[in-house]
């Protein structure tokens, strides 16, 4: 598939549990195989605000550019995980928490507030789609501690986190804020950041 971001190679994967289809763009620069292992990987959650429609108050379009910029100059696969909209809350439920935001109150408590979980994402099928691909160890491309756990569970070595700083703007500093103080996401600022 030829994009603006270079040519990949697409798998659809079709997930019985949600009953929905997740996609892997791959690329291997230039050849035919799967990637190796210890490529460079990015499990990204599907975002139609900030992808589809260029929301300011996210990160996550300027991050799936970035990623596919990355991974089609570097080789490696991004996983595009559908269903998870609003860290898995829904579209819907993520409207009434920016509604909540509007007045004040920060994304994490926003979820909370509306009687769901600050982050109800499941990245099982990710695992499954990089076993599929016979990819175990991998370099993941997040900022996200809790993407590194929940597929370290779930049987992949994560060699390495690769930082993945892009789209911060003045409408999404709160967000950004609090996915780092509250929620633990590396950006620059935090302990982890300023050390290396």
């Amino acid at each position: 598939m030829p994009t603006e971001h270079g040519e990949f190679r697409m798998r659809a994967y079709r997930d019985r549990r949600a009953g929905i289809d997740h996609v892997a763009l791959i690329s291997t620069s230039g050849t035919d195989r799967l990637p190796e292992e210890g490529c460079l990987v990015r499990v990204h959650s599907e975002c139609i605000t900030g992808e589809a429609f260029g929301s300011l108050k996210c990160e996550c379009g300027p991050q799936l550019h970035a990623a596919m910029d990355l991974i089609h100059e570097r080789g490696g696969v991004i996983i595009y995980l559908r269903g998870q909209e609003g860290r898995g809350i829904g579209l819907a439920n993520k409207l009434r928490a920016y509604q909540l935001q509007e007045s004040g109150v920060d994304t994490l408590d926003a979820n909370l507030q509306l009687g769901l979980p600050a982050d109800a994402r499941d990245y099982t099928a990710a695992a499954e789609i990089l076993a599929d691909m016979g990819l175990s160890r991998v370099r993941l491309l997040t900022n996200n501690p809790d993407k590194v756990d929940q597929l370290e569970q779930r049987g992949v070595t994560v060699i390495e986190r690769v930082p993945l700083h892009v789209g911060f703007t003045e409408q999404n500093a709160g967000y950004v804020q609090t996915k780092r103080d509250r929620m633990g996401h590396q950006f620059p600022g935090t302990p982890e950041e300023d050390a290396r």
